[in-house]
């Protein structure tokens, strides 16, 4: 069976499924009045031991990222060629998103759900899945959920949960993306805005990936939901372009920059520890 076309009529749009081809229903949620419903075209999925928190990709290789596992797959055939499990009770307790740079593949790794947050990215060489390498924060902003590299500098997702999760006198709107130079040394950050700090809520921002058309796409942990969000020319918070609804579920996720003729954005379903790649059309300008 092929994609079918989404058929809502306004006063549906937030009951709409669309049906695709490898048999996901995905429920899109409701935009803002007079918004287009985006199509979502799933291009395909792939069954894991490890999809728990994240997606990374190389341009053979998809890695599935768990709390403390990682699965290097082949991208054409789904099939499991190498894997790397942390120990019960090591230092790397809770992986989220990852990218591969130069045969390396970069993970944020944090201390969630405990009190103080500390945060490192955690490194490992592709070839092999061994691990070579991190750089701690330490104690700072929050805990770091993902990191991504674009024109020449590093960026990083720090969250900030709600309750007995959070430290005293702070929720998710304390949630920030901060700029790195690339050794590290803290530049700029910006929160994010109410609309998506509600969405986030009780949990957080999960994901964060720069897109084809230079705008950052973001996650939370509960949605099939991105938002697009655009680096503000002044001011402290980012601001909010577009909601796409997509066919993977929060978490951490990687646009595919091997070169493929469509913008693909790799995500994961937590509940199946599926891998999703979609095709996503951008309308949107940088």
């Amino acid at each position: 069976m092929g994609p079918s076309e989404t058929s809502c009529r306004p006063s549906m749009r937030h009951f709409c499924f669309v049906v695709t081809h490898v048999g996901l229903a995905i429920l899109t949620s409701g935009l803002g009045a007079g918004e287009p419903i985006l199509r979502v075209e799933p291009a395909k999925t792939f069954a894991t031991k490890e999809a728990r928190q994240a997606v990374a990709l190389d341009a053979q290789h998809f890695y599935a990222i768990g709390n403390r596992s990682i699965g290097k797959y082949e991208r054409d055939t789904g099939r499991r060629v190498a894997s790397w499990e942390g120990e019960a009770k090591g230092p790397i307790q809770h992986l989220n998103s990852g990218v591969v740079l130069n045969g390396k593949l970069y993970c944020a790794n944090s201390n969630y759900p405990e009190l103080p947050m500390t945060s490192s990215v955690e490194i490992w060489d592709t070839a092999t899945l061994r691990h070579v390498g991190n750089h701690s924060f330490g104690i700072t902003e929050g805990s770091l959920t993902w990191v991504d590299w674009h024109s020449g500098h590093w960026w990083a997702g720090f969250a900030v949960y709600s309750g007995s999760k959070a430290p005293p006198g702070q929720d998710p709107s304390w949630t920030q993306v901060v700029q790195f130079d690339q050794d590290w040394r803290r530049l700029q950050g910006w929160v994010f805005p109410k609309s998506i700090v509600d969405k986030f809520k009780p949990m957080s921002n999960s994901g964060g990936s720069w897109g084809p058309d230079g705008l950052l796409y973001c996650t939370g942990h509960d949605h099939y939901e991105l938002y697009a969000l655009r680096i503000p020319t002044s001011g402290s918070t980012l601001i909010h372009v577009k909601t796409v609804d997509v066919a993977s579920f929060g978490q951490g996720i990687a646009w595919d920059r091997s070169g493929t003729s469509r913008p693909q954005l790799w995500g994961i379903v937590k509940r199946t520890q599926q891998v999703v790649a979609s095709h996503v059309p951008l309308p949107f300008g940088p």
